[in-house]
C-alpha cells in the first residue's frame, strides 16, 4: 500500500492483483525478485556432518547449508524457507561427496524409488587388495543380510585398494555392507555421481553451488 512494490516499474498497491509471474519484472524496495518455486544445490558434503535435516547433538548438512549460503548471499533464500530444503538420500556420518538438496520433493521421489533404478557412482578405498573374484562376486550381486542379493554393481579398478563401484539400490550402509561381505572394509567412501549428475569438483568439501538448468 506505500507502492514499494513494483511490476514491470508501475506500482501496484492493491494485494489482490494478480500477474503472470513468468513474464513480468517485479521489484520490492529496489530489489528484483522471481518466482521460484523449487530449488536445487549440490554440496560437497564433508565427513563428520550427519545427513539429516535437524538434530540436537550433531551438526547436520542442513547447518552446514545454511552457513555456506548466508556466507555465498548475505542474506535468505529467495523468498524459499531454508527448513523447506532436505537432502535427498543419505550419505554416511563419514562419506563424503556429492550431495543433492532441494525442495522438491517429486524429483527426490524420483531419484530414490528403487523401481527408477538410479544409478549412484562411488569411489571406494579398502583395507585390503581387492582380487578379480571379489570383484566378480560383487558384480553379480551378494548377501548382506538382506532377503535378496544385491543388484548387480559395476566395477573400476584403480588400484589394488581402490575403485569405483555403480550401484543402483541404497540400502543402508549398502556398499560398505557389499564390501565386508567379500572380507573387506571400506577405509574411505566418496559419491561422485548419481544419475547424470556429477559432482563439481572445483567445489571443496562443506561447499555448495546452486545446479545450472
Amino acid at each position: 500500500k506505500k507502492g514499494q512494490v513494483l511490476v514491470d516499474g508501475i506500482p501496484v498497491k492493491k494485494p489482490e492483483t494478480q500477474v503472470d509471474e513468468k513474464n513480468v519484472r517485479i521489484l520490492c524496495c529496489g530489489k528484483e525478485y522471481q518466482y521460484q518455486p523449487f530449488v536445487y544445490f549440490q554440496m560437497n558434503k564433508p565427513a563428520g556432518v550427519i545427513t539429516a535435516t535437524k538434530d540436537h547433538k550433531e551438526k547436520t548438512v542442513l547447518d552446514l547449508f545454511r552457513d555456506q549460503y548466508q556466507l555465498m548471499h548475505q542474506g535468505e533464500l529467495k523468498g524459499i524457507p531454508i527448513q523447506d530444503i532436505f537432502p535427498v538420500g543419505r550419505l554416511d556420518k563419514d562419506t563424503v561427496g556429492l550431495l543433492l538438496l532441494t525442495n522438491d520433493g517429486e524429483l527426490a521421489h524420483n531419484l530414490l524409488s528403487p523401481k527408477k533404478h538410479v544409478a549412484k557412482k562411488y569411489y571406494v578405498k579398502t583395507d585390503g587388495i581387492l582380487t578379480d573374484e571379489m570383484i566378480r562376486l560383487l558384480e553379480a550381486g551378494v548377501d548382506i543380510g538382506e532377503q535378496e542379493l544385491t543388484l548387480p554393481a559395476v566395477i573400476e579398478k584403480e588400484e589394488d585398494q581402490a575403485c569405483y563401484i555403480t550401484i543402483t539400490e541404497g540400502k543402508f550402509h549398502q556398499i560398505k555392507r557389499m564390501f565386508l561381505s567379500v572380507g573387506l572394509q571400506v577405509t574411505y567412501l566418496k559419491r561422485v555421481s548419481m544419475g547424470k549428475l556429477h559432482l563439481d569438483e572445483r567445489l571443496k568439501e562443506g561447499q555448495i553451488r546452486e545446479l545450472t538448468k
